[in-house]
Parts: structure tokens; C-alpha cells; sequence
């Protein structure tokens, strides 16, 4: 579904230019979730950015579902097969949109009929009733904000999630709701995820296989029996481990 070969993305030109990621190579299966893992500043949002078309400056081979993503341009059919979850669902919603405008909206841009009843059941797929149909990104809670933004990447009936750490900002207790929510739905639809998180727990909750970055660049690959078992090959991966284990916060929730 989705292959990176030598991805090079950078920021600014000349005294300001940064390289944020470096010589960037995976795949991802059909149905497959896939994690990115590591500190922040290594690199894994910025991916997600360049495939998106929002980190403009990148070279490299982006081919999805077997078609090649050009740099400077994605086409209706790109965006009908990858939407994106992003961090923040309070800032990710516009403040004066109710559910039904943000949903309806997203639905008309993606040629969809039936818009009147297709809004009702998005809100019904990610748990929430038609009670939230009218309701303003203020009167929602964190967690339901996020499902709003989960139903919205949904509504174009996409392929391909891109999650950039979906749950981070959400308290613990609704952070397994949540990531119980998506796995949910890339069984019922068939779905292919790749996620983006720091926490090593998420990713071992919703994903197969990972890769770890450091400084913008891949330094290992791994089966998520092999992130459970400790069973890492880098010093930098071998540290993330020590450092998961010794307490992270989200650790509990995604048992």
C-alpha cells in the first residue's frame, strides 16, 4: 500500500536549511499497521508530512497503492486514499464549525452522496451518537473531539491512515479507548495504518512492525514480538526499551 525509497526531506535554504530526514526506506503491507517510532525531533512526523504534501521540500520514491506521489502536486484519487489523524484534536477542528459542517463538508469535497445520512452514520462508526451531530468543537470533550477527527479522515472512505500520535494529547484512560477505536476500524474497513508516536506501548498495542529513527534517519527495524520481547540490535532502540519500561505513563493503557 505504501512504499518510501531514500527519503530526503529538509527545511529552509542556505544558513537556515535543515535535513529532518535522511535517506528514509520502508513499506507497508495492505491491512498492515505500521509504526514510527522515537524521540521528538527524529524525523517520523515530518514522513508523514512529506507523503502528505505538506513538508514540500523532499526528494526521494513516494509510491502509493502502486501509483507515484509527486512532489508538487496530489490529485483527488491520492486524497480519497490517504487521509491523516493528527496530533491535536484541538486544534485540528475549526472552533466555530459545528460536527455536522466539519463531516458534511469533508464529504462534498470528497464527490460523496447522500450526504444527510452518511453524516450520522461516521458519528455512529467512531462511538459517538447523532446527539453530537450539532454540536461546536468547545462542548466536546478531548477524546470525542479526536473521534470527530477520526470520522472526518473516514468520511472519504480512504485506504491508508496516517496517524501522527493520535492520542498523545488525551488523558490515559481515554488513549486505549481510542487506540481500541482504530483498531476497531482497520479490521471492519480493511484498513492500513501508520502511526507516529513516541511512546513504545501505542505502537506494540496497534502495530505489527516499526521503525525506530534517530536525528532524522531509520537506524532499525523491527517485528513488534521483537519490541515486546526487548529484542533490539541498536544502542539508541535498546535505550527507548530501558526507558519504556521504567514507568512511561502511557504504559498501563494500552494493555
Amino acid at each position: 500500500m505504501l512504499e518510501v525509497d531514500g527519503l530526503n526531506v529538509w527545511f529552509g535554504e542556505g544558513a537556515t536549511h535543515v535535513d529532518a530526514v535522511q535517506g528514509a526506506r520502508f513499506f507497508v503491507d495492505e491491512g498492515e499497521s505500521f509504526g514510527l517510532v522515537g524521540e521528538s525531533g527524529s524525523g517520523k512526523s515530518t514522513i508523514l508530512r512529506a507523503i502528505t504534501g505538506l513538508a514540500p521540500g523532499w526528494s526521494g520514491r513516494v509510491e502509493v497503492d502502486g501509483r507515484t506521489v509527486y512532489r508538487d502536486r496530489r490529485d483527488r484519487r491520492f486524497h480519497k486514499t490517504v487521509q491523516m489523524v493528527f496530533q491535536d484534536p484541538y486544534a485540528s477542528l475549526h472552533p466555530r464549525h459545528s460536527v455536522d459542517r466539519v463531516l458534511s463538508e469533508t464529504l462534498w469535497l470528497h464527490g460523496m452522496d447522500r450526504i444527510d445520512s452518511r453524516v450520522p452514520q461516521l458519528l455512529e462508526d467512531v462511538g459517538l451518537g447523532p446527539k453530537f451531530r450539532f454540536r461546536y468543537p468547545h462542548q466536546l470533550s478531548g477524546g470525542q473531539r479526536q473521534r470527530v477527527a477520526i470520522a472526518r479522515a473516514l468520511a472519504g472512505e480512504p485506504r491508508l491512515l496516517l496517524l501522527d500520535e493520535p492520542t498523545s494529547a488525551l488523558d490515559v484512560s481515554v488513549q486505549a479507548e481510542i487506540l481500541n477505536l482504530l483498531a476497531d476500524l482497520r479490521d471492519e474497513r480493511g484498513l492500513t495504518y501508520v502511526m507516529v508516536s513516541h511512546d513504545l506501548s501505542v505502537v506494540g498495542h496497534l502495530c505489527q512492525r516499526l521503525a525506530v529513527m534517530q536525528s532524522g534517519r531509520i537506524v532499525e527495524m523491527m517485528e513488534v514480538d521483537q519490541l515486546r520481547r526487548g529484542q533490539a540490535d541498536h544502542p539508541y532502540t535498546r535505550a527507548l526499551i530501558a526507558a519504556s519500561t521504567s514507568g512511561g505513563r502511557t504504559s498501563r493503557a494500552a494493555e
